[in-house]
């Protein structure tokens, strides 16, 4: 375990007892930690750690049983509390061998409870495993970081896990979609083929010689690239979202305006920009306020 460990903290203004049931009841727990599919305590005798089960999904089908068990719990004089885990798993296929870690409640002058986690683990697979652990190590954290921001609003707004992970899902799902929109649209039909199309339809709103048009067209292309990575790496979704209802009813409207005919065409301009804008008006709805892992303090003071 010589990996640095995975830390995530967020202060949670909420009551000790709710934050404490939510993390150490399991049938609270799997419910907003995006890390387990499940979670089951076994029997204990009086005085010995809490052993429980595990599942999580790893996609096509598969998901990962594991152990662990609750070596230690420590209530502290100023109210503060810590839970101490041991986990792991059997399984071959999970990159995941054992790990250790805690989970800290630190109560605040201000009502607020510093929620904090540091855990780390050993690989299997050999330098293949250590290889893989560089790109599974950040997700790792991103999923616990993005799970204690879902537990932070559950608690302080009353919003249900399922239900925010249902509007983050969705944002990022039509995010990827218009990357891929726009940045196809860019790259193929213009920058990589000029499609005659594309020439048509400028010299038909502008008055350009072809040779203006296809410099143009170069240009826009590279614009549309540029947008197209936006929806990856800007945070602020709903605004791209609000700026697409305005370019999409204006490309449809000038297509149409270079040339009626394209109005009997399959998946027409008209027709193709307004299944965009009313996705644009869906992602506006869902985009707002949407968990995120960036509330998280993700390196220890």
């Amino acid at each position: 375990m010589g990996k640095k460990p995975i830390y995530v903290e967020i202060p949670i203004k909420a009551h000790m007892d709710n934050l404490w049931k939510v993390t150490q009841t399991p049938e609270e727990h799997e419910k907003w930690d995006l890390r387990f599919l499940s979670i089951t305590y076994l029997p204990k005798n009086e005085g010995e750690p809490q052993h429980f089960t595990y599942r999580t999904n790893i996609g096509f089908g598969l998901s990962i049983k594991g152990w662990g068990k609750s070596v230690g719990t420590h209530n502290a004089s100023d109210g503060a509390k810590t839970s101490s885990l041991h986990f792991g798993t059997d399984q071959k296929m999970s990159l995941i061998k054992e790990g250790r870690g805690y989970w800290k409640y630190h109560p605040q002058s201000d009502g607020t409870i510093q929620f904090l986690t540091q855990y780390h683990y050993d690989t299997r697979w050999g330098k293949f495993g250590e290889l893989i652990d560089l790109i599974f190590r950040p997700l790792m954290g991103w999923a616990t970081a993005l799970s204690f921001d879902v537990a932070r609003r559950w608690l302080e707004k009353g919003e249900a896990p399922a239900t925010q992970y249902v509007r983050f899902f969705s944002t990022w799902m039509i995010s990827v979609l218009f990357f891929i929109v726009w940045t196809y649209h860019g790259l193929v039909p213009k920058l990589l083929f000029m499609h005659p199309t594309e020439i048509s339809m400028t010299t038909g709103v502008l008055p350009l010689t072809e040779q203006q048009a296809v410099w143009l067209n170069n240009v826009v292309g590279s614009l549309e690239i540029l947008f197209g990575l936006l929806w990856l790496v800007y945070s602020k979704k709903h605004h791209l979202f609000k700026l697409q209802l305005i370019v999409f009813p204006l490309l449809g409207l000038s297509a149409v305006m270079a040339d009626t005919s394209h109005l009997t065409h399959p998946f027409n301009p008209l027709t193709f920009n307004l299944a965009l804008m009313i996705l644009s008006a869906a992602g506006l709805l869902v985009s707002r306020d949407v968990p995120t892992a960036k509330q998280c303090i993700r390196q220890p003071k």
